[in-house]
C-alpha cells in the first residue's frame, strides 16, 4: 500500500510540475477557444435577429386611375394665305395698313387696268349698235322682209360681243386683290408703283380665331382618339390650361415616326394665342373608379407572371397578381388583391414566403 501511495503521489507531483511549467503556453490557447465560442454564439444571435425584416406597408383602398398621353404640338392659324395678284401689272393702289383687320371681299390693292377699261368701253359701244341692229332685223323678220339666216347672223354677232365683254370684265377683276376671308393682314412686301407678277407676294393674311392645335400621338392610340375628343394643352410661359376639341384625324400613320397627326380647334376669341407657338398636349384616354392601384416598386416580375408580398400575421405572404392599366407611378391590379390588404413596399428583394417582418410604417391613401 505504501509503495502504491508513493507512486501515485509522485505521478501527481510530476503532472502538477508540468502544468506549472507549461501554463504560460496553454493559457492563450484556452482564452482563444473561449473567444471563438463566444463569437459563434453572437453570430447565431445576429442571424436570428436578421430573420426579422423591417419593412414599409401600403394599405390598399379604392382609388381612381387615369391614363394620359402627353405630346407636343404647334399652334397654327385657322386660315392663312400669301396674297398675290392673278395677273401682272403695275400696282397703282394699296388700300390696307399692315397689321390691321380686313373683311372678306374688301379691296386690298389694285393693278393698272386702263387698257382693259378702254377695251371694255369699245365693246360696250359695239354691243349697243348690235342691239339696235338686232331690233331692226327682228322687225323685218316679223314681216318676212329678211331671211331667218340673216337674223341669226346678227344674233350671233351680239352674243359674241357679250362674251367678249364678260371676258374683259373678268380680266379687270384679276387686277383687283380682295381679301378671301376675314383676318389680320401682316407685313407687305411691295409698294405702290411696284411691278407685280402672279408669283409676287404682296402680304400674308391670317385668321387666328379659332386657332388650330396640331400634334401627333403613337399609332396604338389611333382608335381611341376620335373627332370631338377633348384635348388639354399648355403654352410655354403661361400657367393657364386651354381646352380644345379634335376636329380632324389623319387617316394615315406616318411610316417614319409611327405616329398619327391630329388637329384640334381652340376658340381663341380674344386672339391671345398666336400661330407658331409651342404647345404641350395632354389627352385623357381612360378613367377607372374604385380601382386597386399599387406602387410600381411593389410589383415583382417573374417567368411565370408577376407577384407581390402582403403583410399577414407578422409574416410576408407571396401573392400572384394580374395587372391592368399602368401609369408612371401606379399599376392597376385586376386579380389577386382585395381592398384592406396591406402590401409590402420595401425590402422587396429580401422577402421570402413566411419570412417574419415588422412594419415600420403604413401608407394610407385618402
Amino acid at each position: 500500500m505504501n509503495k502504491a501511495f508513493r507512486v501515485i503521489t509522485t505521478l501527481l507531483l510530476i503532472i502538477l510540475l508540468a502544468l506549472i511549467i507549461l501554463w504560460p503556453k496553454i493559457r492563450p490557447a484556452i482564452q482563444a477557444g473561449k473567444q471563438v465560442s463566444g463569437s459563434a454564439s453572437g453570430t447565431g444571435m445576429m442571424r436570428q435577429a436578421r430573420l426579422i425584416l423591417n419593412v414599409s406597408g401600403f394599405l390598399i383602398n379604392p382609388s381612381q386611375m387615369s391614363e394620359y398621353v402627353n405630346s407636343t404640338g404647334t399652334l397654327r392659324p385657322d386660315e392663312e394665305v400669301e396674297l398675290a395678284f392673278e395677273t401682272s401689272g403695275k400696282i397703282i393702289k394699296i388700300n390696307f395698313t399692315e397689321g390691321t383687320r380686313v373683311k372678306k371681299g374688301e379691296l386690298l390693292a389694285k393693278i393698272n387696268d386702263k387698257p382693259l377699261q378702254a377695251q371694255l368701253q369699245k365693246l360696250q359701244a359695239q354691243k349697243k349698235l348690235a342691239e339696235d341692229k338686232e331690233f331692226r332685223q327682228r322687225s323685218l323678220l316679223d314681216r318676212d322682209a329678211i331671211s331667218q339666216e340673216s337674223y341669226d347672223q346678227i344674233v350671233t354677232e351680239l352674243q359674241t360681243l357679250e362674251a367678249d365683254i364678260n371676258l374683259i370684265k373678268a380680266r379687270i377683276s384679276e387686277t383687283e386683290l380682295r381679301a378671301p376671308f376675314d383676318g389680320m393682314i401682316g407685313l407687305r412686301y411691295l409698294s405702290e408703283g411696284s411691278f407685280a407678277s402672279t408669283s409676287t407676294k404682296l402680304a400674308r393674311l391670317v385668321k387666328i380665331s379659332p386657332i388650330k392645335v396640331e400634334f401627333a400621338i403613337p399609332e396604338r392610340y389611333a382608335d381611341q382618339v376620335k373627332i370631338g375628343y377633348p384635348i388639354r394643352f399648355n403654352i410655354v410661359g403661361s400657367p393657364e390650361n386651354y381646352n380644345a376639341v379634335a376636329y380632324a384625324v389623319d387617316p394615315k400613320v406616318d411610316l417614319t415616326t409611327r405616329t398619327i397627326i391630329i388637329r384640334a380647334l381652340y376658340p381663341n376669341r380674344n386672339e391671345e394665342l398666336k400661330p407658331g407657338r409651342f404647345a404641350t398636349i395632354t389627352l385623357l384616354l381612360s378613367k377607372i373608379d374604385n380601382a386597386i392601384a399599387i406602387p410600381t416598386e411593389a410589383l415583382i416580375p417573374e417567368m411565370e407572371g408577376e407577384i407581390v408580398f402582403l403583410y399577414k400575421s407578422g409574416k410576408a405572404s407571396r401573392t400572384r397578381v394580374t395587372t391592368g392599366l399602368r401609369t408612371a407611378s401606379e399599376i392597376q391590379i385586376l386579380t389577386g388583391l382585395q381592398f384592406g390588404d396591406t402590401l409590402i413596399t420595401s425590402g422587396i428583394l429580401q422577402l421570402r414566403q413566411s419570412l417574419p417582418v415588422v412594419l415600420d410604417s403604413v401608407i394610407i391613401r385618402k
